[in-house]
Parts: structure tokens; sequence; C-alpha cells
């Protein structure tokens, strides 16, 4: 399995470049410790060399599978995402030793190359939720005796809060 992608851009034809290619990847180089692929990556790219820039147009989609975070189940997660990136040579910011607001969200390439396997990498695992959930109202699982509740199987009560609780619950309603 290769393990990058990289575009030598001094080769970068002038119309730019297109690609159409599946990407192998590993459930290691997602942020989502839980994700397997169902099937390979695959991204359509067009790459243009403007002056020193590097643009970047995309488009990754890929199926993976995930584990809900309330209620532990496996679920399918599609991903269709589209981007536009502009790269900078990091030549250019060599002067600068502060990281600045305007350039906290640059990216930038060095050596003439450009590495296209972890710019998809990195714009899949942007599109990743933060709590991965099977469905948005998932309940979860039952507190009592461990049953996903969405089953049915659960038929345990759910013990009412502290009563001593219900005059603070009172105040923070009344102030909202």
């Amino acid at each position: 399995m290769d393990t990058s992608l990289l575009i030598d851009l001094d080769r970068l034809p002038r119309e730019g470049l297109r690609l159409s290619r599946d990407f192998e990847f590993l459930s290691l180089d997602l942020v989502e410790e839980n994700a397997v692929f169902l099937e390979p990556a695959h991204a359509d790219l067009t790459v243009r060399l403007v002056g020193d820039e590097v643009l970047v147009q995309g488009e990754v989609s890929a199926r993976l599978s995930f584990v809900c975070a309330r209620c532990l189940t496996p679920f399918e997660f599609p991903v269709a995402s589209r981007f536009d990136l502009v790269y900078l040579p990091e030549e250019i910011d060599g002067l600068s030793e502060e990281l600045s607001d305007e350039k906290i969200d640059q990216m930038y390439y060095s050596g003439r190359q450009l590495d296209l396997r972890g710019v998809v990498l990195e714009q899949l695992n942007l599109t990743f939720p933060a709590k991965p959930l099977c469905r948005p109202d998932c309940e979860g699982i039952c507190a009592v005796c461990g049953e996903i509740v969405r089953d049915a199987k659960c038929s345990c009560l759910v013990k009412e809060s502290d009563p001593r609780w219900n005059k603070i619950k009172f105040n923070v309603k009344d102030k909202s």
C-alpha cells in the first residue's frame, strides 16, 4: 500500500491535474478510534498552480462503520464532502515567528511537492461528527439494566431525581 501521493509542482501541467482514484487508508489513520472502512475512500481532485499558490479542489466519498456514542451499536456512516483549499509555499512564511489570526487557517507545502494522500485523509477526518450517533434521537443504554432503550426490551422504572433538588430546579427555570 502506498503511503503518499506526492505531486511534483514543477511538473504540474499548465492546465492543472485531474485525478480520480481510490485511497486505501488504515482505520488507525482516522481520528475516530472506532471507525472502520467498509470500502476504500474515493476522491476526485483537481490541482492547479497559480503563481506560488497551489489550488486543490475535490470531492471525497467513503463508507465507514462507526459505533454509536450512546447505545454502542455499529452503524454505517456515508461521507460525501467537497472542498476548496489553497496551499502557500512554506518559505514565504519562514520570516515570521509568531502565528497571527490570519495565518492560523493557512496551509503550506514544502519542497515544491504536495502530498495529496494527506490532503484526502485530512478532509475525510474533518467530516466526522464529534459524537457519532446512530440516530439523532438515540436514547442509548438503560442505566439500570444495560439494555438498548430503542429495542424496547427494557421495562425498568427510571427513578425520579431526588426531591431535595426540586427547589433549585424551579429557581433555575424562573430565571430564564
